[in-house]
């Protein structure tokens, strides 16, 4: 697979506390063109190129849809990098990627480690994804980064899956993860420090800068055969800063995952 769809899944049904990550898909593209900046990647890539096509949002009725709209892009070829929506989306889009790649390693970056059983009666909340994920056998290894709100609940589902978690705490003195085979990329922005990203749902001080979640993308040295950005909340956005930190966090994925092969 050589070509990289963009879309967009305008979906946040699952989120817990707020509402409004439905509308980040056009919030993004809406930065990544308003001219403020140029195409160009931090690695020389420009991401005009003809490999990448915007594909326009996915018409989302029901949950299951979400599987649906990623499989079909899978089948014609493309690789895809969605673009959320709240972060319930990863496990559908996950379930449609199991179907076409059977060794995946995901490399989950968020505040949260969304391993919840059930959060809030919903076994399909945004708290919930990577469970579903590793239960189902969606993944061979889960690596977590950023992560700061971890319960005992949590601790004993990372315990369970066997998931690699670097704690925010431990992020400076720990170095940044390799892996051995292809990366599934899932961003969620509140991973960073509200001051970076204000337009999150859920504020958790205390998080990762643009430079570290740079660093982390750069440095993923394996094929990326996917990836999402999810979780921005335009309704809460302060100038558009964070549509435009994810525009930024889009260019360079999509200039990684050419850049892999």
């Amino acid at each position: 697979m050589s070509n990289i769809a963009i879309l967009g899944l305008p979906f946040d049904r699952h989120a817990s506390y707020m509402q409004g990550s439905a509308l980040a898909p056009d919030a993004i593209r809406q930065q990544l063109h308003c001219g403020s900046a140029n195409y160009y990647t931090e690695l020389g890539f420009d991401f005009q190129d003809p490999r990448i096509v915007d594909k326009g949002n996915w018409l989302i009725e029901r949950y299951e849809d979400i599987e649906a709209g990623v499989a079909a892009l899978l089948s014609q070829g493309y690789r895809v990098l969605s673009l959320g929506g709240d972060h319930s989306v990863t496990y559908p889009v996950l379930k449609a990627y199991a179907k076409h790649f059977p060794v995946v390693h995901i490399l989950h970056i968020d505040a949260h480690g969304d391993l919840y059983e059930v959060y809030e009666g919903n076994p399909y909340s945004h708290a919930c994804p990577f469970a579903r994920i590793m239960e189902a056998g969606l993944a061979q290894r889960l690596v977590q980064v950023g992560i700061r709100t971890l319960n005992p609940h949590q601790r004993d589902q990372i315990a369970r899956f066997g998931v690699e978690t670097i704690e925010m705490k431990d992020f400076y003195d720990t170095p940044l993860p390799k892996f051995t085979a292809p990366v599934y990329l899932s961003l969620d922005l509140d991973a960073l420090d509200p001051a970076f990203a204000p337009g999150v749902s859920h504020h958790e001080p205390g998080g990762l800068t643009t430079r570290d979640v740079l660093r982390l993308i750069h440095a993923i040295n394996v094929p990326i055969i996917g990836a999402d950005i999810v979780e921005l909340n335009p309704h809460r956005d302060v100038s558009f800063q964070t549509a435009a930190l994810a525009a930024k966090f889009l260019k360079e994925i999509g200039g990684k995952m050419i850049a892999n092969g």
